[in-house]
């Protein structure tokens, strides 16, 4: 029987604060002793004619997390990292028997063996209603924590229908309820089926933040319980609203084509989850000098503010993975310059954000965007950085216009869509220079425009794809999709 109130969490275990780290408040990026959050600055050129105004002027703010190593140079001691409270919120419907629950069991297998002793796990399981099988217990050999996991996932048995709501209504009390805290805290769901409890409608009429409780409700980088990371699995799931729950939320969606495929989605996902490096990162943007203007942020998914004046804006990211990167692409209005100007200052760039080695707020200053203000027009080449941001944001708004267009049955125009953003990649200078992540689009967007082709392929795998790819640009985080296996579509940016 399930307690009322699910305050038995196990006690989480307190490590010690690194040798050096005293004082409290925050800390700068060399004072912190670790490695700092990374910031950069590209200018889409380096120069602009002195005499004349420049709007859309685009400068790319780079951010990258501290690697796993305790310093740069190698052989240095691995990083520490923050210990996670984990919910996995699992599908054991009718449509889960046979040979998807074993897949299943053997993937929740590798996450409790991927866990650590500080680590802490519940498993919630459901059908027509959802169960907790285990406290929120630390997965420590000696104290018996990974047993009783293991015990919770073999006795999972399918049967009955799928109440997404009730399952996702049961994981957020778990962490609602705990008596004890965790610094990193995540939900991955998984189902094959389409939730007729809640949302008994599906398309357009369908409420599916009718899904999400409150406090899994993302509000901003320094206001969420936990993300959600959804994962959809085979062809007959209901992606839209695995792809709300993780949109709503903060996480990422994935699409789990060929099911023998789901360990290695597991295994993508956990090992972000436990490799987290930063939490509440907020980047934030000035314009020193007089004129410089923002005129809007290319932030995805992450809420950017821009102040009336234009003279500051901020980006709120939150966590990040350890080595991840997030690029945002700000178009700004620079000014005519005086006859005595020979440099334009842009901006100063600075984030702050908690360190999950110290657990302390950090502050990092990072380098200021600045422009040559020669007298003489020059001709010069768009920096590649710049340019490669660009194809990316216009492939991802191709991607959106044309699940707009399959939604409503216009699946050639959504084909043509995707084709055209096709070779508009393969036109790029990114992609006559042979990088790889235009190389990479180029295949997804040709991918895509196969599965959006026709209403019967689109219905079983087109919107599903398109989504978990819709989900990996915003977030600018990997996910799994179709049948090629994890991390598919942009490997090696994200």
């Amino acid at each position: 029987m399930e307690p009322r109130v699910f305050d038995d969490d196990d006690p989480v275990l307190r490590a010690p604060r690194p040798l050096g780290d005293r004082q409290y408040g925050a800390a700068s990026a060399t004072s912190s002793g670790s490695l700092a959050v990374a910031l950069s600055t590209h200018c889409e050129y380096s120069s602009l004619a002195r005499d004349a105004p420049h709007e859309n002027f685009a400068v790319l703010v780079h951010a990258r997390a501290p690697g796993t190593s305790g310093a740069a140079t190698g052989g240095a001691p691995p990083r520490a990292r923050a210990p996670i409270d984990l919910v996995t919120v699992l599908d054991v419907s009718g449509s889960m028997v046979g040979s998807k629950l074993a897949l299943l069991k053997q993937a929740m297998g590798f996450v409790v063996d991927s866990l650590g002793p500080a680590d802490r796990l519940c498993v919630v399981s459901f059908s027509s209603g959802a169960n907790r099988l285990m406290r929120l217990a630390r997965m420590s050999e000696s104290d018996g924590g990974k047993d009783l996991a293991k015990r919770a996932v073999q006795s999972l048995a399918a049967g009955g229908g799928t109440n997404i709501g009730a399952a996702l209504r049961k994981a957020a009390k778990v962490l609602d309820d705990r008596l004890h805290r965790n610094a990193v805290a995540s939900v991955i769901l998984l189902s094959d089926g389409q939730d007729t409890y809640t949302v008994p409608r599906r398309g357009r009429d369908a409420n599916y933040d009718a899904l999400v409780p409150p406090s899994f409700m993302y509000t901003g980088a320094g206001n969420r319980s936990a993300p959600v990371h959804t994962f959809g699995f085979g062809t007959d799931h209901d992606a839209a609203a695995m792809h709300t729950i993780a949109e709503a939320t903060g996480g990422t969606f994935s699409f789990i084509e060929n099911e023998a495929d789901i360990q290695d989605a597991f295994a993508q996902c956990i090992g972000g989850l436990l490799s987290v490096a930063v939490q509440e990162l907020r980047v934030d943007i000035a314009c020193p000098q007089s004129g410089v203007r923002v005129r809007s942020v290319n932030s995805g998914c992450y809420r950017s503010h821009i102040n009336v004046d234009g003279r500051s804006a901020s980006i709120d990211v939150g966590e990040l993975y350890a080595d991840e990167e997030r690029r945002f692409l700000l178009l700004m209005d620079v000014p005519r310059a005086r006859s005595t100007t020979d440099v334009t200052h842009l901006m100063q760039v600075s984030c702050a954000y908690r360190d999950m080695v110290t657990g302390r707020p950090t502050n990092v200053d990072g380098e200021d965007a600045l422009v040559l203000r020669p007298s003489w027009a020059v001709s010069l080449e768009r920096c590649a950085e710049v340019e490669r941001e660009r194809v990316r944001l216009a492939a991802t708004d191709g991607i959106a216009a044309a699940r707009a267009a399959a939604e409503r049955g216009a699946h050639e125009e959504a084909a043509e869509i995707l084709q055209s953003g096709q070779r508009a990649v393969a036109r790029s200078a990114a992609a006559r220079a042979g990088d790889s992540m235009c190389v990479e689009l180029s295949r997804d967007l040709q991918e895509m425009s196969t599965r959006v082709a026709d209403r019967r392929r689109y219905e079983l795998s087109g919107r599903a794809y398109m989504l978990a790819g819709l989900s990996s640009h915003a977030q600018q985080r990997a996910t799994s999709r179709g049948d090629s296996g994890v991390l598919a579509g942009l490997t090696h940016t994200y």
